[in-house]
């Protein structure tokens, strides 16, 4: 079984609309949906402010460059345009870590590096994470560290930066 961390964010549009999207991809394989928070654009890009959230999801169909391929196809129902680095888009969704029967999966090539190279630095993405899985776990510079953890050693106004919101995402019925 496969099973994935994904980190998805929109500043465009009608943002709950597009996270949602994702969950309704997913459909039965959503395993936990984290709330909606709302956060500061990250990356020094002038924009307006982000709706995120976590969603960890399994399929024994999917390897990591799987969820990739899942992923970018998202990215592309929503219309999103990669332009500017860091900047304005309709659907982030990033893969923050993928597991292979329990195996954490690791990759520096063919476009997919997981874990996510950068998430240890993002509390928008830490944050809704721990909400989900207060437990989890990142490799960090070749080591597992506690996400709380990796949370703590960030400013504080980073994570003060991360408000959660009413928005809910919901799971697909049935």
């Amino acid at each position: 079984m496969s099973r994935v961390v994904l980190s998805i964010g929109s500043n465009l549009g009608d943002r709950l609309a597009r996270l949602q999207s994702v969950v309704d991809r997913l459909g039965g394989s959503v395993r936990a949906i984290s709330p909606v928070y709302e956060t500061a654009a990250w990356g020094g890009v002038e924009q307006g402010p982000f709706l995120n959230a976590v969603v960890i999801a399994e399929d024994a169909a999917l390897d990591g460059h799987g969820w990739l391929r899942c992923a970018q196809e998202m990215e592309r129902a929503a219309d999103r345009v990669r332009g500017q680095r860091w900047g304005p888009r309709t659907l982030d969704v990033d893969l923050i870590s993928c597991y292979d029967d329990g195996t954490e999966v690791f990759s520096l090539g063919d476009g997919l590096t997981l874990p996510h190279p950068l998430a240890h630095l993002r509390a928008f993405v830490l944050v809704p994470w721990l909400a989900v899985d207060p437990d989890a776990q990142l490799t960090v510079a070749g080591g597992k560290r506690p996400v709380v953890k990796l949370l703590a050693e960030l400013d504080p106004a980073d994570r003060a930066g991360v408000r959660m919101t009413d928005l809910v995402l919901k799971p697909q019925a049935g």
